[in-house]
């Protein structure tokens, strides 16, 4: 059974999503990371491939992906960094990025290359539904790898249930219509678009993403969905720090404490 699915199925609430770039702050820094996110309390890991050219990353990505690039990161590198992290944990793995890396590897040699790795999703915001279920859904289903899709404030509902039906991984909830990286108090707009999603009933997990950086977001967007995914702040933190091993566990630790 695929991982992801073993989670979903083993825990409904409060499940915590980290992201980080391949490859930041060092090249070596991938498997560090992996480990003690996992050994830390994350339950799942979306792992970003640094890519020069993003649509949905914000500031602090983009310079992340663009540090990990001049570090020497390329997708083969990456691949063999996740095959060698696999062998210490079984915390499910999601690859992040975007489809124009998928095509300029080759469709089907990605797909291998990821399920060999020990990778368990894929998420690629800029992957046309259209072009999905034509040309790339069979490689996905064949491999096993979940494909999550991305909604929005101005998702249409008719939308909204399309996306939450061909999702096979899980419906990622973007909190704003903004880039990554904005922070702030969850507001009651966002709060009714949650629970209007909610409401649909959809068959898929739910997990809210976009601005969400401590415990106390976490925690609220935990309340409208099965959980929430950090990226942003995390970057932030691993940002000049001398012990990435350290700094990875103390944030993972910061985010699950209780919020008086």
């Amino acid at each position: 059974m695929n991982r992801l699915t073993e989670l979903f199925q083993s825990k409904s609430t409060g499940i915590l999503n980290v992201y980080f770039t391949a490859g930041y702050p060092t090249l070596e820094s991938t498997g560090v990371i992996i480990h003690n996110l996992a050994e830390a309390g994350a339950d799942l890991i979306e792992i970003g491939m640094p890519y020069s050219d993003p649509m949905a990353d914000g500031e602090t990505i983009q310079q992340s992906s663009m540090h990990a690039l001049k570090n020497g990161m390329t997708l083969d590198v990456l691949f063999a960094q996740i095959t060698a992290a696999r062998q210490g944990t079984t915390i499910p793995l999601v690859l992040m990025g975007y489809y124009n890396q998928v095509l300029q590897y080759g469709p089907e040699r990605f797909v291998a290359a990821a399920k060999a790795a020990g990778v368990d999703g894929l998420i690629l915001p800029d992957l046309p539904i259209v072009e999905y279920e034509a040309e790339f859904r069979h490689l996905a289903e064949a491999q096993d790898l979940q494909v999550t899709f991305l909604i929005t404030p101005q998702t249409s509902e008719e939308r909204i249930r399309k996306i939450g039906a061909i999702s096979t991984g899980f419906l990622y909830v973007v909190s704003s219509s903004s880039i990554t990286g904005k922070s702030g108090e969850i507001t009651p707009e966002q709060e009714a678009y949650f629970a209007r999603v909610a409401a649909l009933n959809l068959p898929q997990p739910r997990l809210i993403g976009f601005g969400i950086s401590d415990a106390r977001s976490f925690q609220k967007a935990c309340a409208y969905a099965n959980g929430a995914i950090i990226g942003s702040a995390f970057i932030r933190a691993l940002k000049d720090t001398e012990d990435v091993a350290a700094t990875t566990t103390a944030f993972v630790e910061s985010i699950l404490e209780p919020v008086l």
